[in-house]
């Protein structure tokens, strides 16, 4: 099995464990930074939308949106709450359908392979609108492998920019570093990186 495999086999074998612990996550502060940033009833892409807790925000917002997983099991699960069509592909394979006003990547591109992470943030910041904001989140690290049965890999903020650096047309607004919110996990931290595709 790949990394990606392996992966999506963890999320489909803990679904409901998964979402019981993330559903109600508060997460409506960075939700609001990002759909501040886009035009009334933006077009968005939620990249790795897990449960749809974010999609079913950001219908409520007023954005359009997609949605994608590479989980079968994720997929039914936004699915149910956000009454989208949501498709089911792993982060290579799904074919973006821009142009996008923003795309929402939440803990979900840290599930890509450092080495293949450059084609595949290209890949999605080219089908955003110029002007259009890609939100990335990543655990801060320096680690590159399987762990708890997903593959995850970790950025500083150093090893974050050169990424951005590597991928044209891609430039970052602002990067913030924020405590895990789940109980208990306050001492893991998160990097948040605002991009945008000029």
């Amino acid at each position: 099995m790949t990394a990606t495999e392996e992966t999506i086999a963890y999320y489909d074998g803990n679904a409901k464990k998964f979402i019981a612990n993330t559903a109600n996550i508060e997460f409506s502060a960075l939700q609001k930074t990002f759909a501040d940033m886009l035009p009334e009833g933006g077009r968005i892409l939620d990249l790795g939308c897990g449960s749809g807790r974010d999609s079913l925000a950001f219908l409520k917002a007023g954005l359009s949106v997609d949605a994608v997983d590479g989980s079968a099991e994720m997929v039914k699960a936004a699915s149910e709450l956000t009454g989208l069509r949501v498709e089911h592909a792993t982060f290579a394979d799904f074919e973006p359908r821009g142009a996008y006003d923003g795309i929402w990547a939440c803990s979900s591109l840290l599930h890509v392979p450092a080495a293949e992470l450059p084609d595949i943030v290209a890949k999605y910041a080219a089908a955003l609108k110029p002007g259009g904001r890609f939100y990335l989140s990543f655990k801060i690290g320096d680690h590159d492998g399987m762990r708890n049965g997903r593959w995850f890999t970790d950025m500083t903020e150093q090893s974050f920019r050169r990424l951005v650096d590597s991928v044209e047309g891609l430039t970052i607004d602002r990067i913030g570093i924020t405590s895990d919110v789940r109980p208990g996990r306050s001492d893991e931290k998160w990097l948040n990186a605002w991009c945008v595709r000029i």
